[in-house]
């Protein structure tokens, strides 16, 4: 990754691509990530709020992106801070993972410096694109005095998210992310007005793994009615480390998935349960196949964190090789409301 040059005061433009950059190809089929960060950020066709220096980090889907791409994220967000000059970052994503990667930005960020997430509903070459006005609004946040100290946020349509917490809400809809359990952290006008009132959780960050930390595998498994623990054991013997159990209600399963469960977690699996309900936290507190019988069986209750977010930090922790009852700990702090 390379930047631009730039003296002074600015903000870090980091593009990864995303719907913001999408064009439909040449033959007219589906739309692709295709502006460069450079493109991206002439699309606002006026001076933004500071100025501003671009890096391509890459140019992805974000349906594409694995840990890994994340975690490269990350390295070019401490990259770009290393210049005392560097006001904060925008970071420009797609919406369908953008609260994964956010969240582990967040996990490592060790900045006051804000980092901005933004991205749009429309492609770049729509005729009502949101791009341009999100990006917009995001180097607002990003400049902003008011914004440091808030740990890493997601601007989008006006309104200010903490990453931990957020998810997108909608497939379509220009305001497509939500946060019902931590709420917003504040507002953006279309006129670069920034109001940040929303305190980071006082959480020490998490390290950024190295190259050669491993990439141990992390699976998604979804609890339903009459559920087996077939996709539970193909994980297992896919050689999984951990596993993200997708709970209904308030975290709960059947017998046979905490049978399972417990097999798992006593071979050393660590197993965290999330919930597929859209807000509240995770409470074992059934018997009989439920959320009480899979902490019995070893499962960590992930608190306030939904499947999308409890997997990228249980991954982290794993690529840490953070013990599991470290993990529970992180996920009993992590999973709560800022104090």
């Amino acid at each position: 990754m390379t930047l631009t040059e730039l003296a002074g005061p600015y903000v870090v433009l980091l593009a990864t691509g995303g719907t913001i950059s999408s064009r439909a190809s040449e033959t007219g089929g589906a739309a692709v990530a295709s502006d460069s960060g450079k493109e991206v950020l002439a699309s606002l066709g006026v001076p933004a709020s500071y100025p501003v220096r671009v890096g391509d980090v890459f140019r992805k889907g974000s349906y594409l992106l694995t840990v890994d791409d994340m975690i490269a994220i990350c390295a070019s967000i401490r990259h770009a801070l290393a210049d005392p000059q560097v006001l904060g970052v925008v970071v420009t994503h797609g919406t369908d993972t953008m609260e994964e990667t956010a969240y582990l930005v967040d996990l490592t960020h060790d900045d006051p410096r804000p980092v901005v997430f933004t991205g749009a509903q429309e492609a770049a070459d729509s005729p009502t694109p949101d791009g341009p006005g999100n990006l917009s609004r995001a180097i607002a946040v990003a400049g902003s005095p008011h914004a440091r100290g808030k740990g890493v946020l997601l601007a989008f349509a006006g309104s200010i998210f903490p990453a931990a917490g957020v998810r997108k809400s909608h497939t379509t809809r220009h305001d497509a992310f939500a946060n019902p359990d931590f709420g917003t952290a504040g507002s953006v006008s279309g006129s670069g007005e920034v109001s940040v009132h929303a305190a980071r959780h006082g959480l020490a960050p998490l390290p950024l793994p190295g190259v050669g930390a491993g990439s141990p595998r992390v699976d998604l498994i979804a609890a339903y009615p009459g559920a087996d623990s077939v996709l539970l054991r193909a994980a297992l013997q896919a050689g999984a480390a951990g596993v993200v159990l997708q709970g209904t209600g308030t975290g709960n399963a059947n017998r046979v998935l905490c049978r399972d469960v417990a097999e798992a977690t006593a071979a050393g699996v660590v197993v965290v349960t999330s919930t597929r309900v859209e807000a509240g936290a995770v409470v074992p507190r059934y018997g009989d196949g439920g959320g009480a019988d899979l902490r019995a069986a070893g499962a960590i209750p992930s608190g306030l964190l939904r499947p999308s977010q409890s997997l990228v930090l249980l991954s982290l922790l794993l690529r840490l090789d953070t013990p599991p009852a470290r993990i529970a700990e992180s996920f009993a702090r992590r999973g709560t409301l800022p104090d």
